[in-house]
């Protein structure tokens, strides 16, 4: 397994990472702590997830796995998604940040995440508030980094400055959505993490499988998949996609590896990218994961990749 550090600090996480979202819905409790033994048995270090992830049971399930291996999981969670009826059970607050940290150190059984990350930018709280109440966390133990989710250039730039200028904890890294089939973060905010040193941690990566080839088209999907256990996700099998899908598939075939360990690679080498989280609902998907951490990519290979991929670059974010 190759380890990165996790932007400028010195965190090193595995380059393949594990996403948990399914856990508790997708993936039932033992299959869960299956994968999630199954990637530490591998190397992977990196274990994503968030306080509102299959209703908090991704964050019990991951606390139960983790029982006497706590000391092997690079463990980071999110907060700031709506969890709740009352005014305050969402947001970048210090009273909703407060008490959603204490709840997901109780369920993930430990007295401190390693990567604590502020789920979406929130327009309503100062950010002086938001990152005053992080650097509180980090004094305090609870937390050992600071990272953000689904933040624009802007947002995080002036998050940075607003650190810098108070002499507060400093977010290490982003997690915005990255793929061949969604480039758009490489217009500003791609440019912001490689002057800025903020590790990138690309989620969907994969564009919820289409990138793996199995969807031929929109109306054949594989049974069990996105489009039937989430109806909405159909409206993302776009023909634009479904297109890049297919060739892709065909890059991977002539090079004799498999479309989605072919993607992730091509992730990998891109500038800033610390770890790629990629979900599994069972065990034998991480080790077919694990093929992408083996596929070394040419530059004539990148270039043809980043070829087929051009047009997403400036098309909506997936």
């Amino acid at each position: 397994m190759e380890y990165r550090l996790l932007g400028r600090s010195g965190l090193k996480v595995s380059v393949l990472g594990l996403g948990t979202n399914a856990f508790g819905s997708r993936a039932d409790r033992e299959t869960s702590i299956r994968i999630v033994h199954e990637a530490l048995e591998h190397g992977i270090n990196f274990l994503d997830t968030a306080n509102i992830y299959s209703e908090t049971r991704s964050e019990t399930i991951i606390g139960e796995a983790l029982e006497g291996r706590r000391h092997e999981a690079v463990l980071a969670t999110k907060a700031g998604i709506t969890n709740g009826p009352g005014p305050n059970d969402g947001g970048a607050s210090r009273a909703h940040l407060t008490r959603a940290l204490d709840e997901s150190l109780k369920r993930l059984r430990t007295d401190y995440v390693d990567l604590y990350q502020i789920h979406r930018f929130d327009p309503d709280t100062p950010l002086e508030e938001t990152l005053r109440t992080l650097d509180d966390f980090v004094r305090a133990g609870k937390v050992r980094y600071i990272g953000a989710s689904n933040y624009a250039a802007w947002q995080l730039m002036k998050a940075l400055a607003i650190s810098d200028h108070g002499g507060l904890s400093r977010y290490v890294a982003v997690q915005p959505g990255y793929s061949l089939a969604d480039r758009t973060i490489e217009r500003e905010l791609v440019p912001v993490c490689v002057d800025q040193g903020v590790g990138i941690i690309p989620y969907f990566p994969l564009a919820g499988g289409i990138l793996t080839g199995k969807y031929a088209s929109k109306d054949s999907a594989p049974a069990g998949s996105r489009v039937e256990t989430q109806p909405r996700f159909a409206s993302r099998l776009t023909p634009e996609r479904l297109a890049l899908g297919h060739s892709v598939a065909s890059v991977a075939e002539r090079l004799g590896v498999a479309p989605g360990a072919l993607s992730l690679a091509w992730l990998f080498q891109k500038p800033a990218v610390a770890t790629v989280i990629v979900g599994a609902t069972r065990p034998s998907q991480v080790k077919e994961n694990l093929e992408s951490i083996h596929i070394a990519l040419d530059e004539a290979t990148m270039a043809e990749l980043d070829g087929l991929s051009e047009p997403f670059i400036d098309g909506k974010p997936f």
